[in-house]
């Protein structure tokens, strides 16, 4: 009986599929911080939606991205291999295929998350941005079209054709001065309403197509991958989530004048200096919150589908990630690039019926290449041996469960000549940059990661121990193999 009670739970909650294998809905999202209210709720921000997902699911509030960049971090998490080991530490563009495994002799024959789903008997299929890709950056993408049954339109130009632009006035007549972050003209640093309904936009579409998928009758499990853009810039969608925070409630993230006293320069204050000379903070926080409730509103009909799916609802298990923090002028930067605590925290939700101990948060350290071992461990399916990360399974039944493993995400700076590693557990962040500079912080005390306690003598036996997840050895900068066939340069050469 007490092997047979918890099978007795599970069938009665929905049980397996007829197939015999739990179906998987994995969902990413661009550029989402810790804004929303699960996590630290910040001042009127509307995400109903991650609230109800955090009702059926474990939230692990202390999770990190691989690598505060998206072509890293998403590469980490599609193969389980951290960059420490791959070498992949920026983001590389102008491919137009799986030009990882030319960028890493690690990653050369590594199999991606999805194909290993379907080596195991699934019909994976995938659309939206899952690999690194662009809405500017047309035919750009390191997708690999091998790892999927099907994708979405084309799977190396996921999102570009779908999304509209509005009305721009130039920066000049509106009063503003030059040196806009990524060109002026373009605005794509900037937020502005789209005069286009929901449905004529990209993340709508692709839950669209989503929607249909889960719909279809197959004899094999899905693993269905949803690829969504926003928050990611430009901070454009529709008027009516603009229209939920006027722009006189807005309120911009804790912060210090002197907030890089103390810290390592991120070498992109001159982003900052434009938003705060010309008056945009509000602005561009009211573009980032439309953005997050727009998306929000995406994931809800990924859930109403779900539940109403007859052969999903109860034997799906349910992932949810981001690619990485984000910075809204917090320590004076913006979007990511830096390894601080606002840069490499990241929403993860996972939920596992039978399993999970769903509504519960857990601060115990995870890394996002613990979900492919995660997957495995929930749909019975062996771990293959470039796996980096450590399964959370012990923490979806026990969200207290002990853990060793610390979180680590890596980066290296521009002009750096070596790795720069942030470690975490429950309480501290450890900071060691290639150039040697080091940081410290308690994050109980201090959340905003306000006051570097790295001279601290009583925090010594600390700052050794979380130094001990940083690998001795990491794998040198991956360089650009000029020579691949996945390079757009070379499309033409095959």
């Amino acid at each position: 009986m007490r092997f047979l009670l918890p099978l007795i739970i599970f069938l009665s909650l929905g049980g397996l599929p007829a197939h015999g294998k739990p179906h998987v809905l994995f969902i990413a999202i661009d550029d989402l911080n810790d804004y929303i209210s699960p996590l630290d709720n910040h001042p009127g921000v509307q995400t109903p939606h991650f609230e109800r997902l955090a009702r059926r699911s474990v939230n692990f509030a202390n999770a990190h991205c691989a690598a505060p960049v998206c072509h890293a971090s998403r590469v980490a998490i599609m193969t389980g291999v951290h960059p420490v080991r791959s070498g992949i530490y920026r983001n590389m563009f102008g491919a137009r295929g799986p030009r990882w495994r030319h960028e890493s002799k690690v990653l050369e024959k590594a199999v991606v998350l999805s194909q290993h789903f379907r080596n195991h008997g699934y019909h994976a299929a995938g659309g939206g941005k899952i690999f690194h890709t662009l809405q500017w950056t047309p035919h750009d993408s390191q997708n690999d079209p091998e790892a999927w049954d099907e994708y979405r339109g084309d799977p190396n130009n996921p999102i570009a054709p779908d999304w509209p632009r509005p009305k721009l006035t130039p920066d000049e007549q509106a009063g503003l001065t030059k040196g806009r972050p990524l060109g002026g003209n373009s605005q794509l640093f900037g937020a502005a309403p789209l005069e286009v309904p929901d449905e004529k936009t990209g993340d709508h579409m692709v839950v669209d197509w989503a929607i249909e998928q889960m719909k279809q009758q197959r004899k094999k499990p899905l693993f269905l991958a949803v690829g969504l853009f926003r928050p990611h810039i430009p901070w454009e969608v529709p008027k009516p989530w603009f229209d939920k925070y006027p722009l006189e409630d807005i309120k911009l993230p804790p912060h210090r004048e002197d907030d890089l006293a103390d810290a390592h320069n991120h070498g992109r204050t001159h982003w900052h200096k434009w938003v705060v000379e010309n008056r945009q903070w509000e602005k561009l926080m009211q573009g980032y919150l439309a953005s997050i409730s727009y998306v929000d509103h995406q994931l809800g009909r990924l859930l109403d589908a779900l539940d109403a799916t007859p052969g999903m609802k109860g034997n799906t298990i349910i992932v949810l990630w981001s690619d990485h923090g984000f910075h809204i002028g917090e320590k004076a930067n913006w979007e990511k690039f830096a390894l601080w605590d606002q840069t490499s925290r990241v929403p993860l939700f996972i939920h596992a019926p039978g399993i999970s101990r769903d509504g519960a948060k857990t601060r115990k350290p995870a890394t996002l290449t613990d979900v492919y071992p995660t997957l495995c461990e929930l749909a019975g399916l062996p771990v293959p041996e470039q796996c980096d990360g450590l399964s959370l399974v012990a923490q979806l039944r026990d969200p207290d469960a002990k853990r060793e493993r610390l979180a680590l995400c890596s980066f290296q700076f521009w002009h750096e000549k070596i790795p720069s590693h942030g470690v975490a557990d429950e309480r501290y962040r450890f900071i060691r940059y290639g150039n040697g500079f080091e940081e410290l912080y308690d994050l109980q005390n201090d959340p905003h990661e306000y006051e570097n306690l790295i001279d601290d003598p009583k925090l010594a036996p600390v700052k050794t121990r979380l130094a001990s997840g940083i690998p001795p050895n990491p794998a040198p900068l991956a360089v650009l193999p000029k020579d691949s066939p996945h390079h757009r340069a070379n499309q033409g050469k095959r």
